[in-house]
């Protein structure tokens, strides 16, 4: 019995191969280290004082007292945090949802004009919010919405819903047209097949799209900063921003208020990010 030798090139792949994915193996491991190793220095100084941060700003704190966390909370981080949280929440709820039922419309309906009626709403992503700052102040002034939780729910709801009805159009355009006919031979309405029926198979673009704009509502700062002046009203950005002006000398304390802004950002993503990776490939690369 004849045994063949292994060929040369055989051994050749598989150094190669070994070679790429130790390549992108430590890429990965440096990437992780790049964007992990800010948070938790960020994490860290929120244990420290101010002596420590300049004096030793890469060593571990001496001590691990939450004073400085606490200090951030009752100086204004809840009242922030308890606003971003309102704006949010309802903007990705009213966005989603608005989103949803005009992607459905384009996607899956026979309307007139239809094509016209899309490159209007797409064409709503060129347009640029800070050439809209003034009339928008003297509306929500008008509207007696200006320096409420309204004004940015409003403005975040209408300014996202170009990009959200994108993705999710995007990914509607790819569920099988059988689906629909099949639910109208069974006597169901329009509002039963988008809510039973299409927007249960749209679960993985609706999470991408709701995480999406909660890392744009949460991070937001040009809206919050104009159309809000009081405290209780203010986001996190912009109350950020108040508390290092006014305890600015008090780092250890920042650092805290930024980890807590945070850290709700974060646990979202990891929770999430099966979904979110799963909608946008699902719906983009269609």
């Amino acid at each position: 019995m004849t045994v063949s030798p292994i060929s040369t090139q055989t051994d050749g792949d598989r150094f190669w191969n070994a070679l790429g994915k130790t390549f992108i193996l430590s890429f990965l491991v440096c990437l992780a280290i790049v964007v992990i190793y800010p948070l938790l220095w960020m994490a860290l100084s929120g244990f420290k004082t101010n002596a420590q941060i300049f004096n030793e700003p890469f060593a571990f704190p001496r001590s691990w007292g939450f004073d400085n966390y606490v200090a951030a909370w009752n100086q204004g981080v809840r009242s922030f945090l308890f606003s971003s949280l309102v704006v949010t929440s309802a903007s990705a709820v009213c966005t989603v949802l608005i989103s949803a039922w005009t992607a459905y419309g384009l996607s899956r309906s026979r309307m007139p004009g239809k094509p016209l009626i899309t490159a209007m709403i797409l064409g709503g992503m060129m347009l640029s919010p800070t050439v809209a700052l003034i009339p928008l102040v003297r509306m929500m002034q008008s509207l007696g919405l200006y320096n409420t939780h309204w004004a940015l729910i409003l403005l975040y709801t209408a300014f996202r819903i170009p990009f959200t009805t994108f993705l999710i159009r995007a990914y509607m355009l790819d569920l099988p047209a059988d689906l629909d006919e099949a639910a109208r031979m069974d006597g169901a309405s329009e509002g039963q097949i988008f809510w039973r029926i299409i927007l249960p198979l749209c679960a993985p673009i609706i999470v991408s799209s709701v995480i999406l704009h909660v890392l744009f509502a949460w991070n937001e700062y040009l809206f919050a900063m104009i159309f809000t002046s009081a405290q209780d009203v203010q986001t996190l950005p912009v109350g950020l921003t108040s508390l290092m002006a006014k305890h600015g000398t008090n780092y250890a304390q920042v650092f805290a208020a930024m980890t807590i802004s945070a850290m709700p950002i974060v646990l979202l993503f990891f929770a999430m990010q099966k979904y979110f990776i799963r909608g946008l490939t699902e719906g983009i690369g269609k």
